[in-house]
């Protein structure tokens, strides 16, 4: 006996793009993982080939898979993780946003449009510019939620897998440099709030041929861990 899939028809507005012309993997990763159901638990999703933006696509999930399908190319899919994600060292705030100061991006930025990490307009893109923590070998940035990224239920795990994207990358990247990201296992633990003040962190933890690995976690003010995520990103050959 055989289950069939669900279905949802679903475009990505061009609002959330990553590299120019295309979807950022986390708000892809978050949004097929969000297909598994429930908070708590890890997901580990594999892009497969980029997203286009403005596009029909199909996203099929099932009890313990989903895949993002645009016509018969299969863009993502995801499994869960039977385990928690490590997460980077708390930063406070404040410590947070002053690192911001070190950005790379602000001397060189090969995705200037990038709705997390890039130049955007306040309230537009996520302005997440995470700069080096000094004596701590973390990166960081202070998030400050706009509002116009909460839906009726709130900030979607769409933006949260977003959020912890880039910065896993700027953990290893200097001015004007790049990769794609491959694969991100997402773990949400609590809800986000638009309007609210978030340490947004990360670290490199190593790389393999073409291959660069990272960490990163969202924080509350307090301390409190509200999402964790692991990274996977392929430089240019």
């Amino acid at each position: 006996m055989t289950t069939a899939a669900l279905q949802t028809v679903l475009t990505v507005p061009e609002r959330f793009q990553g590299p120019k012309g295309i979807a950022n993997g986390g708000w892809v990763a978050g949004t097929v993982a969000e297909a598994l159901g429930g908070r708590g638990a890890a997901v580990e999703v594999t892009l497969h080939a980029p997203t286009p933006l403005d596009t029909e696509l199909r996203l099929e999930h099932m009890a313990n898979c989903a895949s993002l399908h645009h016509g018969d190319k299969l863009l993502a899919e995801a499994i869960p993780v039977h385990e928690d994600l490590k997460a980077p060292e708390f930063v406070r705030f404040a410590d947070a946003a002053r690192a911001e100061a070190g950005f790379p991006g602000w001397r060189g930025h090969a995705f200037p449009d990038c709705f997390v990490c890039g130049l955007r307009a306040p309230g537009d893109g996520l302005r997440i510019f995470p700069g080096p923590v000094e004596g701590t070998g973390l990166v960081a940035a202070g998030w400050r939620v706009p509002f116009a990224v909460a839906g009726e239920d709130g900030v979607p795990d769409a933006i949260v897998g977003a959020a912890l994207d880039c910065v896993t990358g700027w953990a290893h990247f200097g001015p004007g440099e790049s990769a794609l990201l491959g694969r991100l296992a997402v773990q949400i633990h609590g809800k986000v709030y638009p309007d609210g003040t978030y340490s947004v962190v990360g670290r490199a933890t190593g790389s393999e041929g073409r291959k660069l690995f990272g960490e990163s976690a969202i924080y509350d003010q307090d301390g409190t861990l509200v999402a964790a995520a692991r990274a996977t990103w392929i430089t240019p050959r």
